[in-house]
C-alpha cells in the first residue's frame, strides 16, 4: 500500500525535524567541547548521530512505501544556552516537540487507516518516551549539583562514558529494515 500524499508530506516534515534534531545536538556538542566539557560534548554528539539514524529510518520507510522523498530546508540551530542546565532544558523542550510531532503523525496514520505505519510509529513513541526520560534524568541531576563545579565535572566524566556501540548496531538494523 502506497503512502497517501498527506502522509508523505507529514513524513517529510518529520524527516526534517529529525535532521534538525541532529543539528541541534551537534551544535550543542561543539559548544560543550569549546567549554572544556568533553563528556557533555560526547553525549551530545552521540545523540546527534542517533537523531540522524532516526531520520534515515523515516527516509527508508517513505521510500519502501512508494512515497516521494522531499528533503526540506533545515532551520539553523539556536545558540547553545550559556549554562549546562539551560542547555539540557532546551534539549528537553526539543524532545517534547519531537514527541508531539510523532504523536500527531501516529494520529494521522490512524485517521487515514494506514496501519502499515503503526509499527514504525509505535517504535518512535517508545523511543521518545526513553529520550525524554533520559534527558529529564540528566537535567534532574544537573539541578541537584547546581553551580558546584566538581559536580558538573563529575557528570561530564559520567556522560563521556556513554557507549555508542548500541546506536551503531541499531543503525545497521534500521538499514536492514528491522527495528531497534
Amino acid at each position: 500500500m502506497q503512502l497517501s500524499e498527506s502522509l508523505t508530506r507529514a513524513y517529510n516534515a518529520q524527516i526534517k525535524l529529525e535532521f534538525e534534531s541532529s543539528f541541534v545536538y551537534l551544535q550543542m556538542g561543539g559548544d560543550f567541547e569549546l567549554r572544556s566539557l568533553p563528556g557533555f560534548s560526547h553525549w551530545m554528539r552521540l545523540q546527534s548521530s542517533e537523531e540522524y539514524t532516526h531520520a534515515m529510518k523515516f527516509i527508508n520507510f517513505v521510500l519502501e512505501r512508494g512515497g516521494r522523498l522531499e528533503l526540506l530546508a533545515l532551520d539553523k540551530p539556536a545558540p547553545t544556552p550559556p549554562t549546562v542546565v539551560e542547555a539540557f532544558e532546551a534539549a528537553l523542550r526539543h524532545e517534547q516537540r519531537v514527541t508531539k510531532a510523532i504523536h500527531d503523525l501516529y494520529a494521522q496514520a490512524l485517521e487515514e487507516r494506514d496501519y502499515a505505519s503503526l509499527p514504525l510509529l509505535q517504535w518512535f513513541v517508545n523511543e521518545q518516551t526513553e529520550e525524554e526520560a533520559t534527558v529529564s534524568q540528566i537535567l534532574d541531576r544537573l539541578r541537584m549539583v547546581g553551580d558546584d563545579r566538581t559536580g558538573i565535572l563529575f557528570l561530564d566524566r559520567e556522560l563521556g562514558q556513554r557507549a555508542g556501540a548500541a546506536h551503531a548496531g541499531a543503525a545497521a538494523e534500521q538499514e536492514d529494515g528491522g527495528g531497534a
